[in-house]
């Protein structure tokens, strides 16, 4: 999967290109909007990766130069906190907004999402049908958590997109925010709270089986999903 970090910021962009090489994307990193477009043009880009505050053409402007030209995904950055700087280029049609400082962690998630709505694939490779812990299995062809005793495990569709987000995250601090924003995909009123009864629910019913804190809270931070996860 090839990624199109367009970064003023050098250290920065490098950073982020380091960042998702360790994770098994290919990435290509530029600081300008002419510096982008014949990459664009030439090579084949699954996302791109975009500053706000941009030197010459701005981050704004080149989403809406992307969007009317492809339907590549994109994902818009800015230290600028601004609500309407979010809701513009959501509107532009970016498909995700992430404000800076962010972790590198949250940018792998952010960017594993945004390709798994986009294409239905694993970031790194084709979509695995089960992901498996702990002796429990997510089988995501059937959308069914069975436990390690092979029993079906009922779960709601939020609880299944809360599980299966927090599991694509494993052993990784994956931010309140960031799970608030993927409930809202099936809830237009998702709020703070509704996040916390999700992974409630779920602690209830993966604790049942095993007692295990499967998912842990990290204070200030958001959860992490502990145990190590195979794909099949």
């Amino acid at each position: 999967m090839k990624i199109l970090i367009v970064e003023d910021d050098g250290p920065l962009r490098l950073l982020i290109a380091r960042t998702l090489r360790d994770h098994g994307f290919e990435v290509v990193g530029v600081a300008t909007s002419a510096e982008m477009r014949p990459i664009i043009e030439a090579e084949d880009v699954q996302l791109v990766v975009l500053d706000i505050m941009l030197p010459g053409t701005n981050g704004l402007d080149i989403c809406r130069w992307l969007r009317a030209r492809s339907s590549i995904p994109i994902i818009i950055i800015s230290a600028r906190a601004q609500e309407t700087d979010r809701i513009v280029g959501l509107e532009l049609g970016a498909d995700d907004y992430l404000s800076k400082p962010f972790g590198p962690d949250e940018l792998v998630a952010r960017v594993r999402a945004v390709l798994r709505r986009v294409n239905g694939e694993v970031a790194t490779g084709p979509r695995t049908s089960r992901i498996r812990f702990e002796g429990w299995t997510i089988d995501r062809d059937r959308r069914e958590l069975l436990a390690p005793n092979d029993i079906q495990v009922p779960l709601s569709g939020a609880e299944y997109d809360m599980l299966l987000t927090l599991a694509e995250a494993a052993q990784r601090v994956v931010s309140r925010d960031f799970l608030l924003e993927q409930s809202r995909e099936r809830f237009s009123s998702a709020s703070d709270r509704s996040v916390d009864v999700l992974v409630s629910r779920l602690r209830a019913k993966l604790g049942a089986y095993d007692g295990q804190a499967i998912i842990k809270t990290v204070r200030g931070a958001g959860y992490m999903f502990t145990p190590a996860i195979e794909r099949e």
